[in-house]
């Protein structure tokens, strides 16, 4: 049994379908993840500094300690939310805590925030990022994560709105720490996509790369999702 193992964890370190973190250069990176050796040179770092939800009344809760200093690396400082609602003066401190991170060392290129909207909601999205990239300073770009249903199937007329106001968008292939399966098709379907985007992996998971993709003008590469070690 023990020898079955070994080589079973053999061939998952030689499966060339596997992503590895060594093998890119940009990644998002969470609070509560040890970062990888990888990190040490990364080009670009997606680092996760609080959450917005509706159960906490739209409150923003820190979950990053401390102010990071990357100055030899792109930064965008991530939020997540599950809500549109947010209080007036939101934005406002979202620039506030850019511009600390900036102060101390980091070179910033925007925010991201990480938003799972539905395809029925997208007309809505597009509205509240318009007043976003309107309250954000023009120093920094505006980024979303996306996914892959809306991505491939969402109305045009809301993604025209989405191409107008966004520097970018992170198209998630995975879910929970497994890539979704059947991926390729929604990529069949991208090609007329109208806003740059990157895509998003999962550490671990399983990818390759469809057809065409790397041949897309508006394919800027991938981000890494960075795992924390069992």
């Amino acid at each position: 049994m023990v020898l079955i193992a070994l080589l079973l964890a053999g061939c998952e370190r030689n499966d060339p379908d596997i992503v590895r973190a060594e093998h890119y250069d940009s990644f998002w990176l969470w609070a509560g993840v040890t970062p990888s050796d990888a990190l040490r040179r990364a080009q670009t770092v997606y680092l996760l500094d609080g959450e917005r939800l509706a159960r906490g009344d739209g409150r923003y809760e820190p979950r990053r300690p401390g102010i990071p200093r990357l100055p030899a690396t792109d930064v965008w400082l991530v939020v997540r939310t599950d809500t549109m609602d947010w209080p007036a003066g939101a934005v406002d401190d979202l620039s506030v805590r850019a511009d600390r991170w900036a102060k101390g060392g980091s070179r910033m290129v925007g925010v991201q925030l990480d938003f799972d909207a539905r395809i029925r909601h997208l007309d809505h999205y597009a509205a509240f990022l318009a007043n976003v990239r309107k309250r954000l300073p023009r120093r920094y770009r505006l980024s979303i994560t996306g996914l892959m249903d809306w991505s491939a199937n969402g109305d045009p007329k809301a993604l025209a709105a989405l191409a107008g106001t966004l520097d970018e968008v992170v198209i998630q292939t995975y879910q929970g720490r497994s890539t979704i399966p059947g991926y390729e098709r929604y990529f069949d379907r991208l090609r007329g996509f109208p806003i740059a985007f990157k895509v998003g992996l999962v550490e671990g998971g399983q990818w390759i790369e469809p057809a065409g993709l790397a041949a897309n003008p508006k394919f800027k590469g991938y981000v890494v999702f960075l795992t924390a070690k069992r």
